[in-house]
């Protein structure tokens, strides 16, 4: 009773030794393995902890205890009463901050390649930067960047000193490069760019808008055997000779590119005013994916350019389309019917358009914003087509729209209940008493004519302006019944006298 087999009792099993029993080889093995195992969890333990203690510093310098444990420095802005930052503070705090993930310079223009060179030197997982405004940057710094640091993101809008080596050397060296803008560069060229659509495969945003030397040779082009218009030209017509370079940019050949840009899904190419035509339609073709298209200012694209978009399809969701003077309904209608999930559209400024092109734009299913500022041409019945299809409509721009008429505002903030900002400024009909009083403060720097004619209602200000005009309706309705004259009053009351 109370005895095993082998002689040993149950309370002697409980001081059993296995290390004093097993062979030695076998004990060691035992001892060895949980010793690693105990290991591995301490280890695992202090790398959570060593994770959870970094920081993100967020417009300010940090500390000295907090040098060993920035990861994420961010300097957007400072605040007036502190004192502004330095490029000597900046060099002393990167010396000291070898975890360094992501740095945001923006708020400090007084940043110099020193900076970034010891920033690039002892950051060793820098992963993304933002130089925008940091004018005093130049090719110096960039290339020690590309050098050192395994980039994912970079900014650099508004670096005017940097050239086409710079960024060449980013699109060759940074082969995990997903996000890149380079917006107002003077001196950026074609041969820069061109290197980007080439080496940079994992782009998935990229924005060079307001760079003045930037025209077609920069962007992926269609092989001459797959161009969607042919030349045709009548009998009896003897070609002309081509027109000699000017430049040795003009000398480039085509970008014809045997792969595509597949992750390419956000480009920016506002007011690039050598774009034309034929760049959209081989920049479509060589990323057909693209979700979000600038095309602001680009007042050489026509019609031709918007078929090309419609190659996108499904895919597209936001198409900037302000100041493009040269579009007409033509066009608008085309991309309206092939491009279907469109969210967001703007095109402002486009003064040949007419109620035609909202009435498509109104049947997008999905649409949300719309901004149709100086449309000259639209009238009441475009905004009676948005009330009635665009339900969902959050935010619509109808600035200078100076045909509309109050009555046809007030049909549509009564049908568009998830609407969430109204912007009318400068339509003489909103100048009617009591409209004003419910929109947004106008910035201070507006003489008084601006402020008078600034429209702007946002929030619950839509529902009072819409409450406001429901009772300025029953009010008219009320006189008509009594044959009373009515007349436009700036308070609520329902009241007719």
């Amino acid at each position: 009773m109370g005895h095993t087999s082998r002689g040993v009792t149950i309370g002697a099993l409980s001081h059993f030794s296995f290390s004093q029993h097993l062979p030695n080889t076998l004990g060691a093995f035992v001892f060895t393995s949980c010793r690693l195992v105990w290991c591995q969890k301490m280890l695992s333990l202090n790398r959570a902890s060593f994770h959870e203690d970094m920081m993100r510093i967020i417009d300010r310098l940090p500390t000295t205890d907090e040098y060993r444990r920035v990861r994420h420095l961010v300097l957007r802005k400072v605040d007036p009463p502190a004192p502004p930052i330095t490029d000597d503070e900046l060099a002393t705090v990167f010396t000291e901050c070898p975890h360094l993930e992501t740095v945001v310079l923006s708020a400090v223009p007084a940043t110099t390649d020193r900076t970034i060179v010891l920033l690039a030197a002892n950051a060793i997982n820098l992963q993304g930067i933002d130089l925008s405004g940091c004018q005093q940057v130049t090719d110096v710094g960039v290339f020690e960047l590309a050098a050192k640091s395994p980039l994912q993101w970079i900014q650099l809008n508004g670096v005017v000193g940097l050239t086409d080596p710079s960024i060449t050397a980013l699109a060759k060296t940074c082969s995990r490069l997903v996000e890149l803008e380079l917006c107002d560069l003077p001196l950026l060229s074609a041969l820069s760019v061109r290197d980007i659509f080439t080496f940079s495969r994992k782009l998935r945003t990229l924005r060079l808008a307001r760079c003045p030397l930037l025209t077609d040779k920069a962007f992926p082009a269609v092989p001459a055997s797959r161009s969607s218009t042919p030349v045709a030209y009548p009998s009896g017509y003897e070609k002309p000779l081509p027109p000699r370079p000017t430049t040795w940019l003009d000398e480039l050949p085509p970008l014809i590119l045997r792969h595509t840009a597949d992750n390419l899904r956000i480009l920016d190419l506002s007011f690039i005013g050598g774009l034309t035509d034929a760049a959209i339609e081989g920049i479509v073709g060589h990323a057909p994916k693209i979700q979000h298209l600038r095309l602001s200012g680009c007042q050489q694209l026509t019609d031709r350019a918007l078929e090309s978009i419609c190659k996108l399809g499904d895919h597209l969701d936001v198409l900037i389309l302000s100041h493009v003077a040269k579009i007409t309904d033509r066009g608008v209608v085309k991309l309206a019917r092939a491009c279907t999930n469109l969210r967001c559209v703007d095109v402002g400024f486009c003064r040949n358009l007419t109620d035609m092109s909202v009435f498509c734009l109104a049947e997008l299913r999905g649409i949300r914003r719309l901004s149709l500022v100086r449309v000259h041409k639209l009238t009441d019945m475009a905004v009676f087509a948005l009330a009635e299809h665009a339900v969902d409509l959050e935010r619509l721009n109808l600035s200078y729209c100076d045909r509309l008429t109050l009555d046809a505002a007030h049909l549509l903030v009564k049908r568009l209940v998830r609407l969430q900002n109204l912007t009318a400024t400068g339509i003489p009909s909103f100048k009617r008493k009591g409209v004003h009083r419910f929109s947004e403060p106008a910035p201070a720097d507006y003489d008084a004519d601006q402020q008078a004619a600034y429209n702007v209602f946002s929030g619950d200000r839509v529902s009072a302006l819409r409450k406001f005009l429901n009772k300025e309706e029953e009010r008219r309705r009320e006189c008509e019944r009594q044959n009373i004259p009515f007349s436009a009053r700036s308070d609520d009351g329902l009241d007719l006298y």
